[in-house]
């Protein structure tokens, strides 16, 4: 049968799947993702980690263990998130050694409470990241300002990051020009930069569910559902431009690795809108895009496979001025709204999560 998600593979674009739970794992799913369908990366979060063990008896011997050693939830919640992130780690780990470590990783997100202190995400992203243990782990770090600051530093020092929760072209232009500049302080000490990696996660379907709240009662109604592909399109842009040049040549010849842009939240929210929506219109050199699980079965079926992320730029362009026109203040919307909900959604999902192994503590 033909496989779409292969397909897709073979115009430079990585597929990852944004789940993790040891289901996943346990019953083979994962491995099978990969060796079939060319799966190349896990990304995890903590409302996915709420869920995971919030509802699935799982992780009832491995909550056991850990609770042997430690009673509080954090560090429980850590011992079992750790754990799923090891195991698709190894299961990735041929991968990352076939791409010369560009590809094949885990993520794990640092607590959201960190997300506007830059000194605090350095020195747990340092901790984290030795103690998962593997080199193919991404910590993923938010795009906020600090969040900047943080990433450069630590590419800096050599941690590979996953910068997340991105709306904005402008902070997306940030975030790539930290890359560069943590390159370059490597360079600059003679310490090597041909494994470095980085993706830069710019989420999609959340731009348009929140633009097209704000289209309602509008005489612009006709833009629904078309911001999301529009902004993205310019970041990718963005990102063809900061990563050409003499400044980026220069580091290349050291053997650098651009930072691929990371298409996420690429579900639709819209029942209206084709379940492939976020994949179809997206597909292109150096990319990355993360899907659920129910994304990953519609795209291996009925995708689109064909290089859209660069087509028609200027009229993507143009479509952002007409939604501006129209009234919506959309960049108050991916510069500052969307950040703040993503940063409190995975707080709320964090505490939610340590309210239930706390249960489980007092229970044990």
């Amino acid at each position: 049968m033909a496989n779409r998600l292969r397909d897709i593979q073979t115009l430079g674009q990585a597929i990852w799947i944004d789940d993790l739970n040891r289901e996943l794992l346990d019953e083979g799913e994962l491995r099978r993702l990969v060796e079939e369908d060319g799966i190349s990366g896990v990304t995890s979060n903590p409302t996915i980690f709420r869920k995971a063990m919030s509802e699935s008896g799982r992780y009832e011997a491995a909550l056991h263990e850990a609770l042997e050693d430690t009673r509080e939830p954090e560090e429980v919640f850590q011992r079992l998130a750790h754990r799923d992130v090891r195991d698709a780690a190894d299961l990735l780990r041929p991968v990352f050694e076939r791409t010369g470590g560009q590809d094949g990783y885990a993520s794990f997100e640092l607590p959201a409470a960190l997300a506007f202190d830059a000194e605090g995400s350095v020195a747990e992203a340092q901790r984290q990241r030795e103690t998962i243990d593997r080199p193919n782990a991404f910590i993923k770090v938010p795009g906020t300002p600090q969040g900047v600051t943080a990433f450069e530093e630590l590419t800096a020092r050599g941690l590979n990051v996953n910068v997340t929760l991105l709306f904005a072209v402008t902070r997306y232009e940030e975030i790539a020009e930290a890359y560069l500049r943590g390159l370059e302080r490597r360079a600059r000490r003679g310490e090597p930069i041909d494994r470095s990696a980085s993706v830069a996660s710019f989420f999609v379907s959340r731009v348009d569910a929140k633009v097209d709240r704000a289209l309602e009662g509008t005489d612009r109604e006709d833009l629904r559902g078309q911001a999301a592909v529009a902004n993205a399109r310019l970041a990718y842009r963005s990102f063809r431009q900061i990563f050409s040049g003499p400044r980026w040549e220069a580091l290349a010849a050291r053997g650098a690795n651009v930072q691929r842009p990371l298409w996420a939240s690429t579900s639709t929210k819209d029942p209206a809108y084709p379940d492939t929506l976020y994949v179809d219109e997206l597909i292109g050199p150096d990319t990355v895009n993360t899907m659920p699980a129910a994304t990953l079965a519609a795209a291996r079926d009925h995708a689109t496979p064909a290089r859209t992320v660069d087509r028609d730029v200027d009229a993507a362009a143009e479509t952002m001025r007409q939604v501006r026109a129209a009234g919506v203040d959309v960049d108050d919307i991916v510069e500052r709204q969307l950040v703040d909900e993503g940063v409190q959604a995975f707080a709320d999902s964090y505490d939610s999560l340590l309210d239930t192994l706390a249960g489980a503590v007092t229970r044990a």
